[in-house]
């Protein structure tokens, strides 16, 4: 088997079932539609109405995937058409920002973040996972570890300048998973020119990796507690956003965690 190293983007990893990361990534993608409208001025209108149109499009696709048992082959070449129109209307957006042709409310680097999350669940439903584990947890840990970086430096970027205890709770995370994704991107190099049959130190640092996430996703759900108690200083639009980003980093728990136990050997 070949091996790839990819980064950005890299396949999904299937935990529990292709269903299962239908489920989780529709509803994402959703949400990602939701807050692109949000952020945008209102004199786009018809930018606004296509992230709308899109909103309804993954509402109607997270309503079908809850509703069966399996992915037929109609459904998942409706997710795929779907996925790749949400990409495309991503990096169009992306496109206009860079170029200084429209300037919302939307980091450029938000933009180009969703835009990785929706490649990511593309690339699963067409290929699937890295069917090596080794491959696969550190692809993965590569993928989320950047996500979840990048998440607590737009939620810092968010944040009033009078909160300045959670600024600095925010710096630090944003130091801390710098170094994991730094360390993710050597093992994942190491791993593809060596080619190991066993990687010890992989389990070390996924353990690590795993308790660093924790936290984070325990500081998210926080935050989202704050915001729904007008508790929070901040631009956030919605508390959804907080919501949106603390069940990411479940998910990433979830993946890592499962891919985790395969470099034990499972139920050994």
């Amino acid at each position: 088997m070949q091996r790839l190293l990819v980064e950005p983007p890299v396949g999904g990893v299937l935990v529990g079932s292709l269903l299962d990361a239908a489920r989780f990534w529709t509803r994402i993608l959703k949400e990602h539609a939701l807050f692109i409208r949000l952020g945008l001025p209102a004199d786009q209108v018809e930018l606004r109405a296509e992230a709308q149109a899109f909103f309804d499009l993954f509402e109607e696709l997270e309503t079908r995937v809850n509703e069966v048992q399996s992915i037929d082959p109609g459904l998942l070449q409706d997710l795929i058409d779907a996925v790749n129109g949400i990409i495309a209307f991503k990096r169009r957006l992306l496109g206009l920002q860079v170029e200084c042709k429209i300037a919302p409310c939307l980091y450029p680097l938000l933009v180009d973040h969703i835009t990785r999350e929706a490649v990511n669940f593309l690339n699963l439903l067409k290929d699937g996972a890295p069917e090596d584990p080794l491959d696969a947890i550190l692809a993965i840990e590569v993928f989320w570890l950047r996500q979840m970086k990048e998440h607590i430096e737009f939620v810092r970027g968010l944040l009033d300048p009078s909160e300045r205890l959670l600024i600095v709770e925010t710096d630090a995370f944003s130091a801390t998973f710098s170094r994991l994704l730094e360390e993710a991107r050597d093992l994942a190099s190491m791993n593809f020119q060596a080619q190991p049959d066993s990687f010890n130190t992989v389990t070390r640092f996924t353990d690590t990796a795993l308790e660093n996430l924790t936290r984070l996703r325990d500081f998210k759900a926080a935050a989202h507690e704050l915001a729904l108690l007008c508790q929070l200083l901040s631009i956030v639009s919605t508390p959804l956003l907080l919501d949106h980003i603390r069940r990411e980093a479940d998910r990433a728990l979830v993946e890592i965690g499962a891919l985790r136990e395969l470099l034990d050997g499972g139920e050994e």
